[in-house]
């Protein structure tokens, strides 16, 4: 169907901009957020699909795709949390504070949308893309490379800048 000049319209009854936000993404998977480590891969091309959905969702069914997506996450957390408690991967409770801080603020707003703040799904959804790409390309790739050598040695000293990698945690509030 033809819009105005000629373009692409939406179908009969259904909103422009609501079309159009079926072929935009918040967040894709590309190769600068492919760590090497194949479950790990599979793990955050779900986790930036199912933003996606967060993002999409009618107004009736964010409460839903939260749902799937804090299901998604907890499972997530605590499969690189085993990993990292496994291997004695050094900044473990670094880590482990952003993926408690993402849970908190994600609880929270599932909270807020399911008494009818449905807006805060999309706001939600984008701050997390955000932090998510921070994540991935520096926590993420630090615990990715720390998992692939052969025989490492953890040990007990913090790795070195560790702190900056936490500053970038959400706080634990929503707005």
């Amino acid at each position: 169907q033809s819009g105005p000049g000629g373009g692409f319209s939406s179908p009969p009854g259904k909103p422009f901009s609501q079309t159009l936000k079926c072929f935009m993404e918040i967040i894709q998977f590309s190769p600068a957020l492919a760590l090497g480590n194949a479950q790990m891969d599979d793990t955050h091309r779900e986790f930036v699909a199912l933003l996606n959905r967060i993002d999409s969702a009618p107004e009736d069914q964010r409460v839903a795709a939260l749902d799937e997506f804090i299901a998604h996450s907890e499972t997530h957390f605590a499969q690189e949390q085993q990993w990292m408690e496994e291997k004695q991967f050094p900044p473990l409770h670094c880590h482990v504070r952003e993926h408690e801080g993402v849970l908190d603020i994600t609880r929270e707003v599932r909270n807020r949308v399911a008494a009818g703040e449905t807006h805060l799904a999309s706001v939600l959804a984008k701050a997390v893309a955000e932090w998510f790409t921070l994540h991935v390309t520096s926590m993420d790739a630090v615990l990715a490379t720390f998992l692939a050598q052969p025989g490492q040695v953890p040990g007990d000293a913090p790795v070195a800048g560790c702190a900056p990698l936490c500053a970038h945690a959400p706080a634990a509030t929503a707005t």
